[in-house]
């Protein structure tokens, strides 16, 4: 995939809304704040493609970002506290729609802030991923916020924590930084070549 080649799309609130798939489409998932927007920004070489908010629960919609000849969707962030119920119901149903409808879903970006433990919600979205099937690899937030000393030891134990799950993968990254992008770009870009 060229990343350089990418644009914002649309933004859908509805389940109603969300366009059929008609493209290789990468999904990205994670708490709020845990750096999604960011990360997208830094695979596709733009600073403001997706919107970076300090305010978490800010995307509230799925957003779709045309890079080369896929997809990437942005889901709402979860697990922020302040958001209403009627929110927070209207998010559930709009992720679920978007997991039961036929999608040409490759591979579900789940971003985990390297430096906490999987919260309740994490650990929720993972055993929801798992439950449906759904393929996907960890990106580990925040790198830059480590010890070169504490990389190693992180990576080994959020593969051990995330493999029951399903886990195809593990990348150390920070939008930062620019760490582990190269990797997961590699990654994507095989998900999207048949295998011999």
């Amino acid at each position: 995939m060229n990343y350089n080649h990418s644009e914002f799309q649309a933004s859908y609130g509805l389940s109603s809304q969300l366009p059929e798939s008609d493209r290789p489409e990468f999904v990205f998932s994670g708490r709020s704040n845990v750096g999604k927007s960011s990360l997208i920004n830094k695979l596709c070489n733009r600073k403001n493609l997706a919107r970076v908010s300090s305010t978490p629960g800010k995307t509230a919609t799925i957003n779709f970002y045309r890079v080369d000849s896929a997809y990437f969707v942005d889901l709402p962030g979860y697990g922020y506290a302040k958001v209403s119920n009627a929110d927070r119901d209207r998010w559930d149903r709009l992720i679920n729609s978007y997991f039961e409808n036929p999608r040409q879903l490759t591979v579900l970006v789940q971003l985990l802030d390297c430096r906490h433990l999987p919260s309740a919600d994490d650990t929720q979205m993972l055993e929801y991923l798992h439950y449906h099937k759904i393929p996907f690899v960890v990106a580990l937030t925040k790198a830059d916020k480590l010890k070169k000393s504490e990389l190693d030891a992180k990576m080994e134990s959020f593969r051990e924590l995330c493999a029951p799950f399903g886990c195809r993968q593990v990348f150390l990254t920070s939008a930062e930084k620019g760490t582990g992008v190269e990797e997961l770009r590699a990654y994507l870009d095989s998900c999207l070549t048949p295998e011999a």
